[in-house]
This record gives structure tokens, sequence and C-alpha cells, in this order.
């Protein structure tokens, strides 16, 4: 075999990694062995790709590497678990950034390139564009340096198809002229376009497209390797797009929320996280952990519902002793996993597993809610709107239609949270004020650990 034929047999082999990486990640039980293969499938594609004879300027691509396992790993591991979404964010707008950077010196250095591939490199540099720059912006969001909320100036809906005009006649311009500077102009207005898309969009919708962006950048990539005639670019760059585009469809789902009202409903007012309605000072239930302690302690079944809260305390370690605990009193426990939960699908997982907690006590959402009529005490620590019923009962609300928990079906509710702030629809929780609910304010992993010494001395 030749040195290329060798080359694409080792590609094939990283991409089946890849297929099977995402195979893994499907499951929490496998998540961990599908990283790793994912990750080896990469590791053995860079290495092959420094055997082709092709290959130039190895000093800098080496530095490029060793900058970025520098930035990477310590990034990694570092990360919060309620910052992961900002992290994925930003590393997604590197990668379409790379790709849309990729077109464009390909196309400088051979602008004669067949049509077929400049319609690569155009569509590699609007895509690319508008992944960098809206993944920042998604970042700046997520990270509070700039309000999460929906921002939308004077003129937007104009500013936006001017834009978009703009970037067909530039393409249509790169295709026929063959000139670098009109793709340069068109790679301007991608990134103008980026930021765009991007700041009419907030609250919860802000994850939502992260996950699209990751889809944007997957194309991008595989864009990119058809301008490098690179098979492993194409693969892995459609398995990303279309990952990313199921994940989004996933989640706009179990939001009850379609794309399109996810990317322009702050244009007709009707964004998440738009409003924010206070209940001043109707009256709550609440009460101190030793009560609720001995409700937990002498119930047959409990489900606990996590929610970002749990993540910003790190306190899935506590929950998992209470849970311990409770498991020694013949108390049947499981935890109630909404798709939405905390901010991108899969945080609670994650979270969850963090604490060593058994896969089979995390139950989806499908599973969990016809559990919940023969339930005593559902435990909501740190979740607003996935359990709120204004999701199924008020059609005025901005989070009507999206499938919740039906935490309100149990004998009784206890909410842990640290204020009676709204989550991030922004709206009021009518669950909070139920007769059968009662609140124990403070932080959660302070609640947690007080809840926990109440049932030890039950």
């Amino acid at each position: 075999m030749t040195r290329s034929q060798v080359i694409e047999s080792v590609y094939l082999i990283c991409a089946v990694c890849f297929i099977l990486a995402l195979k893994g990640l499907s499951s929490p039980k496998t998540a961990r062995t599908g990283n790793l293969i994912g990750a080896g499938g990469m590791v053995l594609a860079v290495l092959a790709t420094f055997a082709d004879k092709r290959m130039a300027h190895l000093p800098l691509m080496i530095a490029g590497i060793v900058i970025g396992i520098a930035v990477g790993i310590p990034a990694a591991r570092q990360i919060k678990m309620t910052a992961m979404p900002q992290m994925v964010a930003i590393f997604n707008g590197v990668g379409g950034g790379a790709a849309a950077l990729v077109g464009l010196l390909e196309f400088t250095q051979h602008p004669d390139v067949a049509v077929a591939r400049t319609l690569a490199v155009i569509l590699a540099a609007v895509i690319g564009g508008v992944s960098f720059t809206g993944s920042i912006i998604t970042f700046l969001k997520l990270q509070e340096i700039m309000s999460g909320r929906p921002i939308v100036y004077p003129g937007a809906k104009f500013g936006n198809i001017g834009l978009v005009i703009a970037a067909v006649v530039f393409g249509v311009l790169t295709a026929s002229t063959g000139s670098a500077w009109w793709l340069v102009a068109l790679l301007v207005v991608s990134m103008l376009f980026g930021v765009a898309f991007v700041l009419p969009v907030g609250g919860a919708d802000v994850p939502v497209v992260i996950s699209l962006l990751n889809a944007f950048t997957g194309l991008a990539v595989a864009a990119s390797g058809f301008v490098l005639n690179n098979v492993l670019l194409i693969v892995a760059g459609t398995l990303v797009g279309a990952s990313g585009t199921l994940l989004t469809q996933l989640m706009s789902k179990a939001m009850g929320r379609s794309i399109a009202n996810v990317l322009f409903g702050a244009f007709a007012g009707s964004t998440m996280g738009s409003t924010a309605e206070v209940g001043g000072d109707r009256p709550v239930k609440s009460s101190s952990a030793e009560d609720i302690g001995v409700l937990l302690a002498y119930s047959h079944k409990v489900v606990i519902v996590p929610g970002y809260g749990l993540a910003v305390a790190q306190a899935q370690h506590t929950i998992h002793e209470l849970a311990g605990l409770l498991e020694s009193k013949g108390v049947e426990v499981s935890y109630a996993i909404h798709p939405v939960a905390g901010r991108m699908p899969g945080h609670m997982n994650v979270l969850l597993a963090e604490a060593n907690v058994p896969y089979e006590q995390l139950k989806e959402m499908d599973e969990i809610n016809p559990e919940f009529d023969r339930t005593d005490v559902a435990l909501v620590v740190g979740a607003n709107d996935v359990v709120n019923p204004a999701a199924r009962d008020t059609p005025s609300a901005p989070i009507y239609g999206m499938p919740i928990l039906d935490v309100d079906h149990a004998s009784n509710v206890i909410f842990l949270k640290r204020s009676m702030r709204p989550g991030f629809a922004g709206i009021e929780n009518e669950l909070l004020f139920d007769g059968k609910t009662t609140l124990l304010f403070g932080d959660a992993k302070k609640s947690l650990t007080d809840l926990v010494s109440a049932v030890k001395s039950n």
C-alpha cells in the first residue's frame, strides 16, 4: 500500500471511532467510554495527518498544538459544571473561525479552484463566520459579561435583511471574480450577522442557540474538508452538524418551542426571559430542615428533582448522601431528570454522575411522570421552570406547551430555594403558593446538609 492509501485507511478507522463515540455519548453508562474513543480517534487522525507528504510549516503546527493543549487541559479540568455551556460556546466558536480561515487561506493560494470548491469556500466563510461571532456573544451572555436578556435595537429586522443581501452579493462576486478581497468582505459581513443573529436571543434560549451554532460549525468544518479534499474532515463535520441539529431539535421540543420561535421570538415580544413577574407579598409556607427531615425519613417514596441551583451550589455529593440515608431507612428514592434541566441536555446526568449516583436511579421525564401520583415527597432542588404548572395550564405564559415534570401530582412538594426570584423564563411558579408545597430557604448545599443531619436524628 502507498502512504496515501495507508493514511486514508487510518482516516476510515478514525471515522468509525467518531461514530462509536457518538453512540457511546447517547447513554450515561457509556458516555465516558465514548468520550475516550472519540479522543483516541482524534489523536490518531492528527498523527496520520502529520504523515502526509503535503504537510508544510510543521513547526507552526506543532506550536499551535502545544498552545491548544496548554489552554484546553486546564480549562477542561478547572471549569465548573455551571460554566460548561460557556466553555462549549467558546470552543465551538474557535472551531467555526478556524474553518472559515482554512477556506480563506486556501482560496488565497488557489483562486482558480473549481466552481464546486469555490462554493465550499464561500460556505465555510459564511457558516464559520456566523458560528465564530455568534458563539462569542452566547459566551458573553452566559458568563454575564453582557446582559443575558434579548437585545433588540431599532431597525434590527431591516439590518439583518441588509446583511443577508450583502452576503449574497459578496458571495456572487467572490465566485465570479475569484478575488480574495470579496471573500474577506463576505467573511466580515458573516461575522456581523453572527452578532446580530444572537443578540435578540436571551434567557433559557441561549443554550439552544449554542447547540445550533455547534451544528453550524460542523457544517463549516465539512465545507473546509471539501476545500482541502480531506474525507475525514467531511465525515467529522457532517457528524457534528447532524448531531448538533438533532440536539437543537430535542432542546426546542423539550421547551415546547419551535426553533424559529427561539431565534426570532424577541421580534414578536415572546422570547423567554423577557419579562419578570414578582409575587409581592403573597404568602408561602416555609419550614425548618428538622421538620422536613422528619417528613422525608418517614416517607415511602421520594423523588428528587435536580436543577441549575444544585449545580451552582455544587451540592451533588450532599444530595447523594441524603438519598443514601433515606434508602437505609427503607425509602424508595429516584431522580427526575428533565431534558433541559440545568443549561444543557445531560447537565444533571453528568453532575450526579460526579457524585456516583447509580444510573438506574436517574429517570427521564416520560418514565418518572407516571410515578408522581404515588410519590410522598417531591424534593425540588434548584429547579423552577421545568416544574412550573403554567407550562400546562396557562396559555398566556411564555413557557406554555413545554413538557414539565408533574411534581404537583405528588402528595408533598418541598422546594429548596435561595429566594423567590423566578427562573430563566422570568415568570412566577404558582406551585410555590400551593397548599401542599413547603419551602426551605437558603443555599442548597447548606439546606441539604441540614436535611442530612435531620434525617440522621430520626
